[in-house]
């Protein structure tokens, strides 16, 4: 799935499961995380630019879904987080699960173009080689159920925002999230004026 799926996806689960900002965050963050391994495609990018060749895309190729997509992975990214926590045990296991909730989405929705063209999940990467999950009806990245998944969420998102005060956008900056909720509560204040009884 991609990243700004996994990215509201972990938020709504750090919502429901944590009492102070800076955990909401941290768990949010963890949830994201695995895909920095793809990160490499920046590098590719940016060597084909400079040498002028066609870019190969092979670091990206090499370490997306190797690096970050396994218990090695998991236990580093939520160690770390932990130290930054309030609650630091609670945040080391919520982290622990919204990174394996990234992993089970990846593992069934990450297909590329074609049917063959499945994405697994090889998860003692990159310290061993097995086990290698895959899931044969993988959706496609781009697919409908992809997409309708994300609407689904983003939309919960938005609801939650304008009850809470906060949003996903507070991972990124706490002034842009100010901003953004305060538009989302003018559009509901407008949206529902003059009916009380139908504002969420």
């Amino acid at each position: 799935m991609s990243p700004l799926t996994h990215l509201v996806g972990s938020w709504l689960v750090a919502v429901a499961t944590t009492n102070n900002p800076r955990d909401r965050k941290l768990v949010t963050i963890a949830g994201v995380l695995p895909d920095a391994d793809g990160l490499g495609v920046m590098a590719d990018v940016f060597g084909s630019w400079l040498t002028g060749k066609e870019c190969s895309f092979a670091l990206y190729q090499q370490y997306h879904h190797i690096l970050l997509h396994g218990w090695p992975g998991a236990i580093a990214v939520s160690v770390l987080l932990m130290f930054f926590a309030r609650q630091r045990w609670q945040v080391l296991l919520l982290c622990l699960l919204t990174f394996h909730l990234h992993l089970l989405c990846d593992l069934v929705g990450s297909r590329g173009p074609t049917a063959g063209d499945l994405w697994p999940i090889c998860y003692s990467e990159p310290l061993f080689r097995h086990p290698i999950w895959f899931w044969k009806p993988q959706w496609k990245l781009d697919g409908w159920q992809n997409q309708t998944i994300f609407i689904a969420l983003f939309l919960s998102s938005l609801w939650v925002a304008t009850r809470r005060g906060f949003s996903f956008v507070e991972v990124i900056s706490s002034r842009a999230d100010k901003i953004f909720v305060g538009v989302l509560q003018r559009w509901r204040s407008k949206l529902f004026k003059g009916d009380d009884s139908l504002a969420p």
